[in-house]
């Protein structure tokens, strides 16, 4: 459903951390209204009626991946490739050195997110988003980065039609606000101009730490090795990290391909509500 009037700054939303399960179809969320802070928390917000438009397109089927060619993003499309869905991808650098078959089918697009008007024509036959773009630098890189890139491609989304928006943002570790400033700052500005541009259709997910096999040029990071004994170690006790300071720090890692699959979901299936996802929503819908 697309909302008319960005001045309207919607934010309405559902609620979905502590659904009871995914499996088989989700429940509905909470009908109360959200909305999130840049530190992070989520806090009531007042209700505003949206006003519904006609969707004008019924012949959008591609989706885009923001970033496919990097850790997560190449992950997120094999995955919709694997599930029949026609993939794009837009980088600065358009197609990347992957030799692997599942890249051949990806239609490879560069483009510079803060040149929307080169590739926003792109968006014609584009469903959904999904955005794996980030990094890190200074803290004015970070949130170049993170923050004012992202929201250069709601925006363009938003005004394209485009019916849902997936981001993959990040964990609050609760760190002190010095370490890393620029990351979290641009993650969450971010996500506020998702939620004000898709507040029925926009999706974050908030992984912590994500492991796989990561390839940096020639050499393959197994960072798995780290990762999957301390998820195993750490995605049954939700209790522990809702113990003050040093809960944040007990989040259990999550698979690449888990963030994938979740992601897939997301922007594929009505059912999934929109809101913040975090790791144990993403493990669930990931993982089923």
């Amino acid at each position: 459903m697309a909302v008319r009037g960005s001045k309207q700054a919607l934010q309405h939303l559902y609620h979905i951390q502590g659904l009871a399960s995914f499996g088989g179809g989700l429940g509905r969320a909470s009908q109360a209204c959200y909305s999130i802070s840049t530190a992070g928390g989520i806090h009531p917000a007042e209700t505003v009626e949206a006003e519904p438009v006609e969707n004008q397109s019924t012949d959008r089927t591609k989706v885009l991946v923001l970033g496919g060619n990097g850790y997560v993003g190449s992950h997120v499309c094999k995955e919709a490739l694997g599930k029949g869905i026609p993939v794009m991808s837009l980088s600065r650098s358009g197609r990347p050195g992957i030799h692997e078959p599942w890249a051949d089918n990806v239609t490879w697009v560069r483009g510079d997110l803060f040149e929307p008007a080169k590739w926003e024509n792109e968006l014609d036959d584009v469903s959904a988003v999904i955005s794996c773009v980030g990094g890190f630098g200074s803290n004015d890189q970070m949130r170049k980065i993170n923050g004012k890139a992202n929201i250069e491609a709601i925006n363009a989304a938003a005004e394209s039609g485009v019916k849902r928006f997936v981001y993959i943002s990040a964990h609050n570790f609760g760190l002190p606000s010095f370490v890393m400033r620029g990351y979290y700052e641009g993650k969450r500005s971010a996500e506020d101009e998702l939620l004000r541009k898709f507040p029925y259709s926009g999706v974050i997910l908030r992984p912590g730490f994500i492991h796989g096999v990561r390839q940096v040029g020639s050499v393959k990071l197994p960072l798995n090795i780290i990762g999957a004994p301390l998820e195993m170690l750490l995605k049954h006790t939700k209790s522990v990290s809702q113990v003050p300071v040093l809960g944040n720090l007990l989040l259990p890692p999550v698979k690449a391909t888990t963030v994938a699959k979740a992601a897939i979901r997301a922007a594929t299936e009505n059912s999934v509500p929109p809101g913040v996802m975090d790791v144990w929503g993403i493990m669930r819908l990931g993982d089923h």
